[in-house]
């Protein structure tokens, strides 16, 4: 599923009350920024039932250049993590996944 099969599967949730496509795109627009804003301000977002985003510390390691073969030194960094809750992790397990 991308974004564009989300907005649609919003669009056709009657409960939703969403009548139009841009309506639907606006409303994952916002929830996305939302996320982003959660993320930058506490580190990280906590949806019930859903999962939690939140910000990772990378290490600084050494690594390969694929090409040569020469070690290079890679930065620490930050990168975002997701961990799902048990209610996706079910859901998740009753999917038609490509095994």
């Amino acid at each position: 599923m991308n974004k564009q099969d989300l907005i649609e599967a919003i669009l056709a949730n009657k409960d939703a009350g969403l009548e139009s496509k841009a309506a639907a795109g606006r409303a994952v627009d916002a929830v996305l920024d939302g996320i982003a804003a959660g993320i930058k301000k506490d580190g990280n977002v906590q949806l019930i039932g859903f999962g939690t985003f939140s910000v990772k510390v990378r290490a600084a390691r050494t690594g390969r250049n694929p090409q040569t073969g020469a070690t290079i030194k890679i930065k620490a960094s930050k990168t975002v993590g997701f961990k799902a809750g048990t209610a996706l992790k079910a859901d998740a397990a009753k999917s038609k996944a490509k095994k």
